[in-house]
């Protein structure tokens, strides 16, 4: 019998008084998911999910009568979130699916752990633990494949696919993070069978499972992968024929000047250095104003030589001018500009126009062209003190008085 490794996270007091609460007077809770996982493989532990055959009622029940806090966080599908102990852990009851159209399922209630389980995607995303004993419940092979790094669908891949066409993208991001060698084929037949149904999902579902595949350590196996399967063709279909290239200067970049991952900056790397484009792709994934100006921006300043590092980061902020040193530059210029970025806020003009119709410019558009000229200067000269920039407004009244 496999028992799951002791971890500091098994001894937190929030889940231990959620465990007591549930398994008094014949009730049942295991662990499941990712913890399980996780902790099988020694890694970090994010989320500590929990399952159990009791009503969503009876847990509010016996969660409150017990002092912890209950939030209703998903009750029509059987998830409530209890807070113990400063602790946050999600505790659904076991389901079955109904029905299931590709995007949403209708589940009924179950108290059978198999069904439960069957109803999950991958066989290493099944695997349940008794959290007082440690000991593991494995239906379908999970713990095989765990270590065999081997990502498989649970039972037919092509139906675990209808019932949520966003297992496809799925499949490659668990690909990525846990699995080695050969991907299996079954699974990767049905998912190259199944790609036209990624059309049917919301944007921000393909957005964010994308997003979660480029911010990994090392996407580039995956993301190749990913093309030759002609996913993007279905999602990105703007892809760049040198994206390749692309990705690989950026993450050798980003390992020399120690730049952490960024999904969105690695998502331009995909796309053409096309400004426009870059817009069409943020407005179809539905990503926020702000990210919809970074990737514009990025994509604009990937074709032509870039101004120095703080000039452009004036002109479209430090983030993005970083990330276009990370995309375009080559590795100790890119280093160097993200060294002279990091730690730097971008400074303000230490001019207003009421300084300026001081000097007896009358107030209209030769202010604000005076502004101009004297911000252009202050920006190419790196920023000077106030002295400096009065020394400028000096130098351009006096050539509008000539």
């Amino acid at each position: 019998m496999t028992v799951l490794p002791d971890a500091e996270w098994r001894h937190g007091e929030g889940l231990r008084r959620i465990v007591t609460a549930l398994v008094a007077r014949g009730g049942a809770v295991k662990l499941v998911g990712g913890a399980v996982r996780d902790t099988l493989l020694g890694l970090p532990v994010a989320d500590i999910d929990l399952a159990t055959p009791l009503m969503p009622d009876q847990v509010m029940q016996r969660l409150e009568k017990a002092g912890i806090k209950v939030v209703p966080t998903g009750i029509a599908h059987g998830t409530v979130t209890a807070i113990a102990s400063h602790e946050r852990h999600e505790i659904t009851t076991l389901r079955r699916d109904v029905a299931t159209d590709g995007r949403r399922a209708t589940v009924a209630f179950a108290d059978d752990w198999r069904d439960d389980a069957a109803r999950r995607d991958f066989t290493i995303n099944a695997l349940y633990a008794d959290p007082l004993t440690g000991a593991v419940d494995d239906y379908f092979g999970g713990l095989a494949d765990l270590d065999a790094g081997r990502i498989r669908f649970i039972g037919d891949a092509a139906t675990r696919i209808a019932e949520d066409h966003l297992r496809i993208l799925r499949f490659y991001r668990f690909a990525a993070r846990f699995g080695q060698g050969e991907l299996d084929p079954d699974s990767h037949a049905a998912v190259i069978a199944a790609r036209q149904s990624l059309k049917s999902l919301s944007r921000e579902r393909v957005a964010d499972e994308l997003t979660k595949i480029l911010g990994l350590p090392d996407p580039r196996a995956i993301v190749g992968q990913m093309a030759a399967d002609g996913m993007f063709g279905v999602i990105l279909p703007e892809l760049a024929p040198d994206f390749a290239a692309t990705l690989d200067r950026l993450l050798a970049n980003e390992a020399t000047a120690g730049a952490a991952p960024s999904a969105f900056r690695r998502l331009s790397a995909l796309l053409p250095p096309d400004a426009p484009t870059a817009e069409d792709v943020a407005s179809r994934l539905r990503l926020s104003s702000r990210q919809r100006k970074h990737l514009s921006a990025l994509a604009a300043h990937r074709a032509a030589a870039l101004p120095p590092p703080r000039q452009l980061a004036h002109k479209i902020g430090i983030e993005a001018a970083t990330d276009a040193y990370l995309l375009a530059a080559g590795s100790d210029e890119a280093a160097d500009a993200a060294q002279s970025l990091a730690g730097w806020t971008v400074p303000t003009l230490p001019l207003k126009g009421g300084e300026i119709v001081a000097r007896g410019v009358t107030v209209g558009p030769e202010v604000a062209a005076l502004l101009k000229a004297v911000e252009a200067a202050w920006v190419a000269e790196d920023f000077p003190d106030a002295a400096r920039v009065a020394a400028l407004l000096d130098q351009k009244i006096g050539r509008v008085s000539d």
